[in-house]
């Protein structure tokens, strides 16, 4: 019997085969005269993965390991992402090798200004619409919105996203990935008659998503046991004290200065025995070598990778259900479309607009991942994936 890929591929041979390689990736060299009156030039790199069903959307990283293979492999994971959410988007990224760590201000503005005076051509609310990612934010998106509109002679916000509501941005976009996250795993509960009120959970990582989940699953009535940050992890079998945590990362301090429970480590962190395990951190944290010892029933991407493919497997076959990042991080891309949205007919929705569209958003693209999974006995990782592909091949065929 053939595998839903093989389906697939055999259904759309000719779009299958175009999927697998970007439509477009640009390689720019970005001059930048730094404060001491040298000049410097940077690689940039952009990847427009697919388009068949609408704009390339997708983040900008600045790092200094940022390479074209990687630029390339996020801008596919975009497309399959946008296509899971039912988003009228396909996939893109923007790359930078440099540490910005080590430029000034005004070095930043000019590189960042230099990168649009390269790529303005390829972009726009119509055709590719760029992001925060790694090391970027609303004011890097600031200057390269108000670059772009010059270049076109017209202002621009819908451009790109994830700007300071000031000029454009959306209400809700701080919390997006936390909230559809959050939504996603109310209704996931649902679906099995159960709710978070009385969960013992551990969430690792207390970054932006994070510490939003966190005030977010306390609220709900959920017990946090476990949680950490770069520096430290904490465990208390009765409960963390929430507020004490929000305080001390809300005033930038490290978990470090938390007062009762247990240190541990981050890898003592993933194995212990809780209802529902959160990785909000970092990518690969649960491998081949650690699978076997996870404890937690049940799973939920909030960071990006954090669970490797052996590990799935792995986790799949102990009956430990993992929601993945493609659906579970999505709240943050979906609500950069909704910005787009409110640029492009220049009206703006309240707080709670964004939210109750987002949970509308989140509940229906686990609905149809739940489906694809049941229906084909695969991980929900599997399912995600075949439902994007059938709508990205499907776009391609009626239009090409």
């Amino acid at each position: 019997m053939r595998t839903a890929y093989e389906h697939l591929r055999g259904e759309y041979a000719h779009e299958f085969e175009v999927l697998l390689s970007p439509d477009r990736v640009i390689e720019v060299a970005i001059p930048v005269v730094m404060d001491d009156g040298s000049s410097r030039v940077f690689t940039g790199y952009r990847s427009q993965h697919n388009s068949a069903r609408g704009p390339y959307k997708g983040g900008i990283r600045y790092h200094q390991d940022v390479t074209r293979d990687e630029v390339m492999a996020l801008s596919a994971w975009m497309s399959i992402k946008t296509a899971t959410l039912d988003l009228p988007l396909g996939g893109g990224k923007w790359g930078i090798i440099v540490d910005p760590k080590t430029l000034s201000k005004g070095e930043l503005e000019r590189l960042s200004r230099g990168w649009v005076q390269k790529l303005y051509k390829y972009i726009g609310p119509l055709d590719d619409v760029p992001a925060p990612d790694v090391n970027t934010n609303g004011e890097i998106m600031s200057w390269m919105v108000d670059e772009y509109s010059k270049l076109v002679g017209h202002w621009s916000p819908g451009t790109f996203t994830g700007k300071p509501l000031s000029i454009g941005g959306s209400l809700g976009r701080d919390t997006a990935t936390a909230q559809g996250g959050f939504y996603v795993l109310e209704k996931y509960l649902w679906e099995y008659d159960s709710t978070l009120k009385g969960k013992s959970l551990i969430i690792q990582g207390a970054g932006n998503a994070g510490l939003n989940m966190i005030e977010l699953i306390h609220k709900a009535g959920a017990l946090l046991i476990g949680t950490s940050d770069s520096k430290t992890a904490l465990y208390d079998e009765n409960g963390l004290d929430v507020e004490q945590i929000l305080m001390l990362k809300k005033e930038k301090k490290s978990l470090t200065e938390y007062v009762w429970g247990k240190k541990i480590t981050n890898t003592e962190l993933l194995e212990l025995e809780c209802d529902i395990l959160i990785p909000a951190a970092l990518e690969n944290q649960i491998t081949e070598e650690n699978a076997k010892n996870i404890r937690a029933h049940l799973i939920l991407e909030l960071a990006n990778g954090p669970v490797t493919p052996l590990a799935d497997t792995i986790l799949f076959d102990r009956w430990i259900h993992v929601i993945p990042d493609i659906l579970a991080n999505a709240g943050g891309v979906t609500v950069s479309y909704f910005e787009q949205v409110q640029n492009n007919m220049n009206y703006y929705w309240s707080r709670a607009e964004v939210q109750e569209k987002l949970k509308l958003k989140m509940e229906t693209a686990l609905d149809g991942v739940l489906r694809s999974a049941r229906e084909h006995n695969v991980m929900l990782r599997t399912g995600a994936y075949i439902v994007a592909m059938k709508r990205i091949l499907e776009a391609m065929r009626v239009r090409w």
